[in-house]
């Protein structure tokens, strides 16, 4: 008969992609894994996964298996909270990985919250805007603004989320309010560049009436360029263009008038913000709570970012447009 740690090697093995992966999450060396694994095989008398360099491909057998295994575990794992009566406790490694603003003004500050209720749990937090992947990278889950997951991971929403072109008062002072997407081409625009070396970008608008607009596409420049959503963030706030950014990365300064949003009558591209992990049958305790306390805690913030009145300023323009409508594109990060 075969063991239930063994049978938790086998499916994790599967879900992580790899026996390296799932032996980082179980706890031993890939050599191990692989006498483990081979011991299986040989206590049931078939080849449950095909093994290469690169990647771990499910038999025929192996499916069957991997699906009754994933069914047993998920019993087990019931019987045990079971038993535990409610403790609520999340020890061990979690890894989390973010996009680098997204996590120093949210995931960080949620983790420091979440680590204080859970003093046996550790956390390591990765900050990165490159797209990570999760199983690879030995990540219990990952937090995403935009694009379409991995059909082998699992999406949970967070927040719907947008970009936004905002600037300093001081920049639109100097240089004016645009007032449609096509004015956005005369302005110092910050271009945040992804791997290439052109000064220019485009930028998607779509009007802001009933579905089923056209969208507009502008190319934008500026004399300044980042790799780095930080430092444009930083670029804006000091007056020295207009920047596009997810609403979630600018909400504090948009609400405190230290940044304002143009072009009230157009919406920039609609990204949600989801935590990706590997499966819901499968998830340990600390993931699970982790996850649930991220849904609250953007529940939480977006409440409390709609509720805010962005500030008054008043400021004079040197070229004569009327601060009134700056005002009204302050934009709060939408409900979640």
């Amino acid at each position: 008969m075969a063991d239930l740690s063994d049978m938790r090697l086998f499916v994790q093995s599967v879900l992580a992609g790899s026996l390296s992966a799932a032996g980082r999450e179980l706890g031993f060396s890939p050599a191990v894994g692989s006498k483990r694994l081979a011991r299986l095989e040989a206590g049931l008398g078939v080849r449950l996964l095909q093994r290469s360099s690169r990647r771990l491909a499910l038999t025929e057998e192996g499916q069957r298996y991997f699906e009754r295994c994933r069914a047993i575990l998920a019993d087990v794992a019931d019987a045990e909270a079971e038993l535990a009566q409610g403790r609520r406790e999340a020890t061990g490694l979690l890894r989390v990985s973010s996009p680098v603003a997204l996590g120093r003004r949210w995931i960080g500050p949620a983790i420091q919250r979440f680590a204080a209720l859970h003093p046996q749990l550790r956390v390591q937090l990765s900050l990165s805007d490159g797209v990570v992947d999760l199983l690879d990278g030995g990540f219990d889950c990952a937090v995403r603004i935009g694009g379409d997951p991995a059909s082998r991971l699992v999406a949970r929403h967070l927040a719907d989320n947008r970009r936004v072109v905002c600037a300093a008062p001081a920049y639109l002072q100097r240089r004016g309010v645009p007032q449609s997407p096509a004015e956005l081409a005369q302005h110092d625009c910050i271009v945040l560049s992804r791997g290439s070396a052109s000064s220019s970008a485009d930028w998607r608008f779509v009007p802001a009436g009933p579905a089923g607009a056209a969208p507009v596409s502008v190319r934008v420049s500026g004399r300044l360029q980042t790799d780095n959503g930080e430092q444009a963030h930083d670029w804006a706030l000091a007056g020295l263009g207009l920047v596009r950014r997810s609403v979630w990365d600018v909400a504090v300064e948009l609400a405190d008038g230290r940044l304002v949003a143009v072009l009230p009558a157009w919406t920039g591209e609609h990204a949600p913000i989801h935590v990706l992990f590997a499966s819901r049958e499968f998830l340990p305790l600390r993931t699970r709570l982790f996850i649930d306390a991220l849904v609250a805690e953007f529940a939480k913030a977006a409440a409390g970012l709609a509720g805010q009145a962005p500030a008054r300023r008043k400021p004079r323009s040197k070229r004569g447009v009327g601060f009134r409508s700056l005002r009204q594109t302050a934009v709060a990060a939408p409900p979640a």
